[in-house]
């Protein structure tokens, strides 16, 4: 009746324990709270069944924050067992659970931080930036949060019933098979990755849709802001990469649950189609984080340095090529493996030419800044810093497209260190930069200044000490993954480094904690009272801030590229055109019911529950087939007389509270 579940599941070692009570009892503390605040109904209709993209967007930023502390908390568990487990000091956890934290860490950052916070932004600003007022399609856009969200419960789940995969973060076969791997923590594994990429392919298809079919009159192609075209080929990547990974994770299931031998050394079965299948998808993954921290930071370096972004159609080039290339390269992920020499030597050739576009994307960046009137605000100082750590990663990860190097370096900490200089100097930076200057357009207020730069200064120097180090161990020979370690070797000194590097991370995180709980205080006296805060160049700084519901009053139509700068440097005489009505989507429950529904088939599933998974599938089928086929009033209409109160409303909201 319930598989494989039974009281076995629940943990039992300390550190586990502490986890589950972890999770168990925020999320208890986060109900009596609402409840406290007499806010689930609140809750329900404005957030979870809402269909406003802006404020899906918000819902992915809060839960990707809080799975960044989540993957913090593994960063310290990991980096506290690396300093301390050398000689006869075992450390603070079993080489198991050290396999398990480490796996964990990987998967919740890229699957459940960096793409949740990508896909936040993406839903808050491109309508508004290509002067729409909606997603193409509102609903399926519910629908990719929701599977997000299951997949964030069934990776959390493996903390309180069962156990997560101790296979890293990619699952390599053999070691993900039944034979290494009998318990369920791949499964966990497996399912929350292909729920929630499925709502990551549905979220692409959505917003290519969107990018293409919606911009506001006048907006040709070229006339986009340059994040709009990062994300149009970010989503691109998703739509070609992520049937891969769906297919790949099928088959490793299959193999798991059936006994099927796609991936197996035996009967015809061959682990290196998996490394070679995760890969065409797990490196173009790379650039679909990427791009649109690339289109973030070309957004805010031409606002802060008032000049027009510089080369903007080498911009756009750059973006297409990388987006081509980006599915020429996997197989620098294994030169080791025996591909052969001809092989390695066009996938390394691949690997170096794609760091052209990129750098043209630097050098356009600093020539944009040069001879302009510069402003240092804080996502100006994340820039500067993206430049310093992505710099970095980009000689290394060069450097490393040499086979030769490759060999020497391979699985090492060094290629551990590359790794996080792209993705933390260069998707969290962005992102950071992002929140930062997008805050007030959102939520109506400025973020504290003094506070988000002491958090950029920890980010920075704690970024250094934390994996400056491995590229030391790793030509020292220290393998990744490891949890213990001879002191012969002489590398403890190098891994406290590492370590003080990590809680000087987390010093930054405290100030931006501390940073956005003082700006709420203070909001009144940092409140946009104009919609453009920052002097802003794109269409989304001509309305009030917090943005209203239907985003545009009026559809603008667009003459130029930054059709708002020009517009403010040779203002128009006023002609006011009347209020008219406006359609939106009305609130529906369906994205949440097919959430829980999914993260339900796949927690029976994992369990080996089958009633439980049929049902469940048939439920979603249902669900599915009811909403597409029959008559729904699924819209409401604000009349003119609405939509001008609710503008005047947004209006005298800017100025409420100011002290004059």
């Amino acid at each position: 009746m319930l598989g494989k579940l039974s009281l076995d599941a629940l943990p039992h070692d300390p550190i586990m324990m502490g986890g589950a009570a972890t999770v168990v009892g925020a999320l208890i503390f986060g109900a009596l709270i609402v409840t406290f605040l007499k806010r689930w109904k609140w809750l329900w209709s404005e957030y979870f069944t809402s269909l406003d993209p802006k404020k899906i967007g918000v819902m992915y930023l809060i839960v990707a924050l809080l799975m960044l502390l989540r993957g913090f908390a593994d960063t310290l568990m990991l980096r506290a067992q690396q300093v301390l487990s050398t000689g006869d000091s075992q450390g603070i956890l079993s080489a198991d659970h050290f396999q398990q934290v480490f796996s964990a860490h990987g998967t919740i950052m890229i699957f459940f931080v960096a793409m949740g916070l990508i896909f936040g932004l993406i839903n808050l600003l491109v309508p508004l930036m290509i002067g729409a007022r909606d997603v193409a399609f509102p609903l399926l856009n519910s629908v990719s949060f929701w599977l997000y969200i299951a997949g964030v419960a069934l990776i959390n789940g493996s903390l309180i019933i069962g156990e997560f995969s101790a296979a890293g973060w990619l699952a390599y076969p053999p070691l993900s098979t039944l034979e290494f791997s009998p318990g369920v923590g791949v499964d966990y594994w497996i399912w929350a990755l292909q729920i929630s990429g499925i709502g990551s392919l549905l979220s692409g298809i959505n917003f290519l849709v969107t990018i293409f079919k919606m911009r506001a009159p006048g907006m040709t192609l070229m006339k986009m802001p340059i994040f709009v075209w990062s994300v149009a080929c970010s989503m691109v990547l998703v739509a070609f990469a992520f049937p891969i990974l769906t297919a790949t994770l099928s088959m490793l299931s299959l193999d798991r649950l059936i006994g099927t031998h796609f991936f197996t050394s035996d009967m015809g079965g061959n682990p290196m189609m998996y490394i070679n299948l995760i890969w065409a998808w797990g490196h173009p993954e790379v650039y679909i984080l990427i791009l649109p921290a690339f289109g973030l930071f070309s957004e805010i370096v031409a606002t802060f340095s008032r000049k027009r972004l510089f080369g903007y159609t080498s911009m756009v080039w750059a973006l297409a090529l990388i987006t081509v290339l980006s599915f020429t390269v996997w197989l620098h992920h294994f030169f080791t493996m025996g591909a052969g020499a001809n092989v390695n030597a066009f996938f390394g050739i691949m690997t170096a030419v794609i760091a052209i576009p990129t750098g043209i994307k630097v050098f356009n960046w600093l020539f944009t800044m040069y001879h302009g009137r510069i402003k240092f605000a804080t996502p100006m100082k994340w820039f500067l810093g993206f430049v310093v750590t992505f710099t970095l990663g980009g000689v290394t990860g060069v450097l490393m497209s040499v086979p030769a190097i490759d060999f020497q370096v391979h699985n090492t900490l060094f290629l551990v260190a590359h790794f996080h200089n792209m993705i933390i100097g260069g998707v969290v930076f962005g992102i950071f930069a992002g929140i930062t200057y997008w805050f007030p357009k959102i939520f109506g207020f400025k973020l504290n200044e003094r506070l988000g730069t002491y958090a950029f200064w920890c980010w920075l120097i704690g970024f250094l000490l934390a994996f400056v180090p491995l590229y030391a161990l790793g030509l020292m020979g220290a393998a990744r993954r490891l949890d213990h370690y001879d002191p012969s070797m002489g590398w403890q000194g190098l891994f406290v480094v590492a370590g003080i590097g990590v809680a000087v991370l987390g010093l930054g995180m405290f100030f931006q904690v501390l940073q956005l709980v003082y700006s709420i205080w203070k909001r009144n006296e940092n409140r946009d009272t104009t919609g453009d805060p920052w002097n802003g160049r794109t269409l989304e700084w001509s309305v009030p801030s917090p943005v209203p519901v239907y985003n545009f009053t009026h559809i603008p139509t667009v003459t130029s590229r930054d059709d708002f700068w020009e517009t403010k440097q040779h203002p128009q005489a006023d002609t006011r055109v009347p209020f008219e009505a406006i359609e939106l989507p009305k609130n529906s429950g369906f994205g949440f019911a097919i959430g829980v529904l999914s993260a339900l088939a796949g927690f029976a599933i994992i369990w080996h529950i089958f009633w439980l998974a049929g049902v469940a599938t048939v439920a979603i089928i249902l669900f599915v087939i009811i909403r597409t086929t029959g008559e729904h009033d699924s819209e409401i209409v604000l009349s003119a007389v609405e939509v001008e109160q609710i503008d005047a409303a947004a209006r005298r909201k800017m100025t409420a509270g100011v002290k004059k």
